[in-house]
């Protein structure tokens, strides 16, 4: 007997603690869960460019952590007949791919895997502090020498940063995604971080704060990764969990997308 799409879902699920969650986000986007899965995909989001892969791949089941159609919800009524709307539906519709966000369950597992992912790229495993959720204790280290290591391990040439590249950091805050400048503000609050490590921010909240923390004399930094770069390693590290759990026989492929904004 075939392993569908919905087998697949339903054992990553049943995985989790405290799942299923009411009113979650990580539903099935398109395409139909029953029909047989002919191998995975894993990856930050379903771009094009995934899909294109996916679909030379042979693979049938992208699993994706954020949206597909540029909303929380993947609501799609308010696109119409916008024609990179259509023409990337059409696409996944032409060749019967499904797509299943992995999103709030994945940060619901203990730990988070998404930090542990991203933990895992860097090396430092060993200095998470589950207890905390959003805490890392490294080896004491400049901000010049941490982004340094950053840039190496995740494959940046630039990050951006709020703070000053001499001074040391020990206690690290793992703010990864979208959190929101209320809620990575609360960590240098709550947690006494030296350096917070987020994905996006909000530039007026956020990096002011750690502008006037700096003023004050109080030596805190923000260092900027990107939404998709501070993420997208917890789903190559997603890819990893799912070989012991679904049969050898259903070929997996993390595939990466990077963020999509470029300097120049």
């Amino acid at each position: 007997m075939s392993t569908t799409i919905q087998d697949i879902i339903d054992s990553m699920i049943e995985a989790v603690p405290g799942a299923p969650r009411v009113d979650s986000v990580d539903t099935v986007k398109c395409g139909d869960p029953a029909q047989p899965v002919t191998g995975i995909v894993t990856t930050f989001t379903a771009t094009m460019d995934v899909l294109r892969q996916a679909v030379q791949l042979g693979a049938n089941l992208i699993i994706t952590h954020e949206p597909t159609f540029y909303d929380h919800r993947d609501h799609t009524d308010w696109l119409g007949d916008d024609p990179v709307y259509q023409r990337k539906r059409d696409f996944l519709e032409q060749n019967q791919l499904a797509i299943w966000r992995y999103h709030d369950y994945w940060h619901m597992q203990r730990p988070d895997g998404i930090i542990t992912g991203l933990l895992r790229q860097l090396g430092w495993e060993q200095y998470y502090q589950p207890d905390q959720r959003v805490l890392a204790i490294i080896p004491e280290m400049t901000l010049e020498t941490l982004v340094a290591h950053l840039k190496e391990k995740l494959a940046m040439p630039t990050v951006r940063i709020v703070g000053n590249p001499q001074q040391s950091c020990q206690r690290l805050g793992l703010m990864v995604g979208a959190a929101g400048g209320t809620r990575q503000i609360e960590v240098f609050q709550k947690l006494d971080v030296d350096v917070l490590l987020c994905g996006e921010t909000i530039e007026w909240q956020t990096c002011e704060y750690v502008r006037d923390a700096n003023a004050l004399g109080y030596n805190k930094a923000l260092v900027i990764l990107g939404h998709a770069k501070s993420e997208e390693d917890g789903m190559r590290y997603l890819a990893d969990w799912l070989r012991s759990r679904v049969p050898a026989t259903i070929p997996i492929t993390y595939i990466a997308v990077g963020n999509p904004t470029l300097a120049i």
